[in-house]
């Protein structure tokens, strides 16, 4: 029997649904002190890239590289940072976030340093918008 892809409660409590590229979904962290995005390969029972058959490893990467240009771009970003951490959500996802040398955690990692704040309506609207017109995803 195969399991069907099913994505992590926690991601879906903490984060919005963008849209999709061909392997992975993209999601955008309710947290507006940062631009923050995921990528979650559409898998199951993935946790590890080495467990992404060849082909889907390259696409990732080619669906990363894609995002993260990007978003450097849209977002005016001094620096990318991109992560695979999986400490408390096993399921392989890629956070990419935009990070400013002004940003409240530079130059430190995001990772557990402050509470999320959440996008208002006006806000997650407005970067959604931005995000998809950008990416040409629906």
């Amino acid at each position: 029997m195969t399991t069907l892809f099913q994505l992590h409660p926690r991601l879906m409590q903490d984060c919005i649904t963008i849209g999709r590229f061909d392997l992975c979904q993209l999601l955008m962290m309710n947290d507006s002190q940062y631009p923050w995005f995921i990528l979650v390969p559409e898998k199951a029972a993935i946790t590890e890239i080495y467990q992404l058959s060849k082909a889907d490893q390259h696409t990732l990467t080619q669906e990363s590289s894609y995002l993260a240009e990007n978003l450097a771009a849209l977002y005016n970003a001094d620096k990318m940072n991109i992560a695979a951490i999986g400490n408390l959500v096993p399921q392989l996802h890629l956070h990419h976030v935009v990070r400013y040398r002004i940003d409240k955690a530079w130059p430190a990692p995001i990772w557990g340093k402050f509470a999320a704040v959440p996008y208002t309506h006006e806000q997650m609207t407005e970067n959604i918008d931005r995000v998809k017109d950008q990416l040409k995803i629906l």
